[in-house]
């Protein structure tokens, strides 16, 4: 089954009013409708350019932003809710801390036609999340999507370069891992990538990397951004020697678009030059304090 994917490098822009951030929005998810793409991602942290719309004073400080973006947390989820409908695609949001309880958690929502069909949250905290934006690690839950034309996951930037993740998501069905990511610098967005051409190689699944681009000196936790968007599979049977499909020019402003063919996939994993996909049935990943849940949600793109 052919589908076309299409992962955004974003830069995050200044803005005086809320409207602005959704005509911005609306207008990257209808270049990307327009080219026939039908799953949309967005970069991890791409929500936190809304900090500009709160008061100078929050701006200031990291350790805020969180707490303060609540109040535009829900027209931020009728944004993307109406779009995916609007434009009959599947949207991966940016990742927005949200508040649960007395927690802020990295979470990633997933809206399809027919609204909300689930959310991924960041299980592992890089020193940004936690030190400087103040996010903890949540429960730990794996969240796999069905959508009429494949199956995937989603493992949020720093998540990637354990296999813990990747693992569960592929042994229950996920042929594509989407990996929302936020790096500062090169070799930061290099972990990132050759962290997901290790989970295709492992899983021989098709990974796709989307990134904020750029930098922006007025917002105090993403002042510097380095990444660019790139699809991988496994170097092996059926695809390319070295495994990469495409890859974006870092730092240009603009989405990704390749079409994936998870029936590749199936030849790859039963007739492979090796066969870690199957091997790794043999392994058993899991947390020393914490039990893996996994959830399963059907989105829709009728």
């Amino acid at each position: 089954m052919k589908i076309k994917i299409a992962s955004a490098q974003y830069a995050i822009k200044q803005y005086s009013k809320f409207k602005d951030w959704q005509t911005n929005i609306e207008n990257w998810v209808k270049t990307a409708a327009e080219q026939n793409a039908e799953i949309l991602l967005f970069p991890e942290f791409a929500s936190l350019e809304l900090v500009n719309l709160l008061s100078p004073e929050v701006q200031k400080k990291p350790a805020l932003f969180a707490d303060f973006l609540q109040c535009l947390l829900p027209e931020f989820k009728i944004t993307f809710d109406e779009l995916a409908t609007k434009f009959k695609v599947t949207i991966i949001a940016p990742s927005f801390p949200v508040k649960v309880e007395n927690a802020f958690y990295n979470r990633v929502y997933v809206f399809g036609v027919n609204g909300l069909a689930g959310y991924q949250d960041k299980l592992f905290m890089t020193n940004l999340d936690s030190k400087i934006i103040g996010i903890s690690s949540p429960p730990k839950k794996i969240a796999i999507f069905k959508t009429p034309k494949c199956t995937f996951g989603i493992q949020i930037c720093y998540d990637s370069e354990f296999s813990i993740g990747a693992n569960c998501l592929a042994q229950n069905g996920a042929e594509i891992l989407l990996i929302p990511s936020c790096t500062e610098t090169i070799r930061g967005s290099n972990r990132v990538h050759i962290s997901a051409r290790a989970r295709a190689l492992e899983q021989q699944f098709y990974t796709v990397v989307s990134q904020v681009v750029g930098d922006a000196a007025w917002n105090t936790a993403l002042h510097k951004n380095y990444g660019y968007a790139a699809f991988y599979a496994a170097p092996d049977t059926e695809f390319q020697e070295n495994g990469i499909l495409e890859i974006g020019e870092p730092q240009e402003v603009n989405w990704l678009i390749h079409e994936v063919d998870t029936d590749l996939l199936k030849t790859t994993r039963s007739n492979g030059q090796v066969n870690t996909f199957n091997d790794h049935k043999n392994l058993n990943y899991t947390f020393n304090s914490d039990e893996i849940k996994i959830e399963i949600n059907t989105v829709s793109s009728t």
